[in-house]
This record gives C-alpha cells, structure tokens and sequence, in this order.
C-alpha cells in the first residue's frame, strides 16, 4: 500500500515532540487547542497521520462524554449525598470554557460551581475528584486544612490530584490549585 500525502495540521493543533517518547503517541484538549505529543524521531508523514488519528479519537471520546450541565449538576448533588452531606446543595454546576488556569471554580456566595471544559475528556472520577473539590468550598472557601479533610473523603482523590499533576506537567501548565 503506497503512503498517501500527509494531510495538512490543522492550526488549533500543538505537536510537541520529545526525545524520550520512544513509541506512544497521546493527545489532549487544552481549550480550543489540541496537544499531541509524540516521539522526536517520527517523519512529516508520520505526524500528520497521527494527528489525524488523535483528532478522531479526541472527537470519538468527546462524544461519548460529553455531559450536560443538568446531568453535571446532578452528579454533584450525588457526590454531595455520599461524601459531603453537609454542604450545602449548589445553586448551579456548569462547564465554562474560559478557565485555562484552574479546572473548576466555586463561588460560595451564589453556590455556583463552573468547571473548565477541558475536563470533560477525562476519566469520570477525575471529574467526580473535581466537583467535590468545589462542593468543599460551599462550606470552606479556602484551602485550608478543613477544607483538605472534607476533600480527601472522595477516595480516589490522591489518584485524581496526581493524575491533574501529570497532565498540568506534560502540558507545561502552571496552574494554580485546583
């Protein structure tokens, strides 16, 4: 089978290559951009193939997670029944595409909960660590060690903060807190 003509990368895509990537080839969304990281020593050819593959995959994942704000808001009342039963019920939860240095938010005045759209690729109990994160601050705004203990009842959230952790450092983000 002959090579076909790479096609050409979109814009919206960030290849970043490494000289210790030996094989694998992963890709995120980051806002409206898309990171692709891939071995150093691929051809133009190669990278062009595999940045339309992750695009397709990326698309594939999104669609089949893609979670309303109504089933968003619902989940975080489930996670408020079975870790945090005395917080307070949010107002409203929602997806926000205008955080690129925090994955959620909280403000406990209105009791509105906004988590960043680049979270919706995630494992669910990722997103799952993060809204209880935000359920914390109804009750504790700051990240103090009260606020830590009622955080740490989810119990995968050391696995969901060194997997927040991981992305951040693969991506080069410096995020403040999440």
């Amino acid at each position: 089978m002959a090579d076909s003509p790479p096609r050409s990368i979109p814009p919206y895509v960030d290849i970043r290559r490494s000289k210790r990537r030996k094989r694998t080839v992963s890709a995120y969304r980051d806002g409206e951009r898309v990171v692709v990281l891939m071995p150093d020593r691929l051809s133009a050819a190669e990278e062009a193939r595999w940045v339309q593959t992750m695009l397709q995959r990326l698309d594939k994942q999104r669609s089949r997670s893609r979670v309303s704000d109504e089933k968003l808001l619902a989940r975080a009342h489930d996670l408020a029944c079975r870790h945090l039963p005395e917080v307070p019920e949010p107002a409203s939860v929602r997806w926000v595409s205008n955080q690129n240095r925090r994955w959620g938010s909280c403000t406990p005045a209105d009791r509105s909960i906004r988590l960043s759209t680049r979270l919706q690729s995630m494992p669910a109990w990722v997103v799952d660590y993060v809204l209880v994160h935000e359920l914390a601050h109804l009750v504790e705004p700051s990240h103090n060690a009260a606020f830590w203990k009622l955080v740490h009842r989810y119990p995968k959230s050391e696995r969901a903060e060194g997997y927040l952790e991981g992305i951040s450092a693969a991506a080069n983000l410096d995020l403040e807190d999440f």
